[in-house]
């Protein structure tokens, strides 16, 4: 079902074979870079990367910015697992029904993990990987000891999150609170109390760092010394592991390198994808 009230751009919809209905944004020619967002309550493909795809669009990209199932204007269905399957499923029958055949994959956090997923489950898709603080190289428990994901859980739990909760939320997302506007604490908080209880609960993804060996597309990352979300350490795992990994470690920096580092982010990641 259409939100329209919701403060997030209502673009374009596909229906899967599943009757499953995704929201996306289409912007720019060229190249295609497919933008998965984290998991965060009220996360949304435009409030995790308003500030970075006009740049790619720019740049000669075309950009895909996905909300995820039960996220975003996406359908939030309220029996689903949402577990890594679920979410590689989708995406691949997402490139599908919109006709992209080989793409970059760019996703932070869960988007990171869902990423790697597609990659190793159907390689001949993914051209690149643009990973930040990407999720699936640590065990579950490990994710779940630290600060951010903590909060996270323990607020959504309490039931319909708010602006102030929100930004309880959001204030470990990043190194400098004062980042986070009213505009992004809006946009989150329209969308949180349409998601279902079940999302954070099912959401189980698996360790790859033993499979990353396997994936041959070049990979490119971020992360931040400063995560409280994700422990940096699992730069280290991607560049020992990968094939074909870089990472950048930035201090000062917590787990939305996109949007805290926005310029650096945005031009390390064209020159990537221009120069190789």
């Amino acid at each position: 079902m259409n939100s329209p009230d919701l403060p997030i751009p209502l673009e374009q919809f596909v229906e899967l074979d599943t009757g499953l209905r995704l929201h996306y944004l289409d912007v720019g020619q060229g190249p295609a870079v497919v933008w998965l967002h984290g998991s965060g309550p009220g996360a949304s493909g435009y409030s995790n990367f308003k500030g970075n795809y006009p740049a790619f669009a720019e740049a000669g990209f075309r950009n895909i910015v996905l909300d995820l199932p039960g996220f975003g204007r996406s359908d939030k269905p309220a029996d689903a697992q949402y577990d890594l399957d679920f979410f590689v499923a989708n995406l691949h029958a997402f490139l599908r029904a919109i006709g992209i055949e080989r793409c970059t994959l760019l996703g932070n956090s869960l988007g990171g993990a869902i990423a790697l997923g597609q990659a190793l489950a159907h390689p001949e898709t993914v051209e690149r990987l643009i990973l930040m603080a990407p999720g699936g190289v640590e065990e579950r428990e490990t994710y779940f000891r630290m600060e951010g994901i903590v909060r996270m859980v323990e607020t959504f739990a309490k039931g319909p999150m708010g602006p102030a909760q929100m930004r309880h939320v959001m204030s470990l997302q990043v190194f400098d609170p004062a980042l986070l506007d009213d505009a992004i604490i809006a946009e989150r908080a329209a969308i949180a109390p349409l998601q279902p209880a079940n999302l954070f609960s099912t959401m189980l993804v698996p360790n790859m760092t033993e499979r990353l060996h396997e994936i041959s597309a070049p990979i490119f990352g971020f992360w931040g010394t400063d995560d409280k979300f994700n422990p940096h350490s699992g730069a280290l795992k991607l560049i020992e592991n990968a094939r074909n990994a870089r990472m950048i470690l930035l201090n000062r920096c917590g787990h939305w390198v996109q949007v805290e580092h926005r310029n650096l982010f945005n031009r390390s990641c064209i020159d990537f994808l221009t120069k190789g």
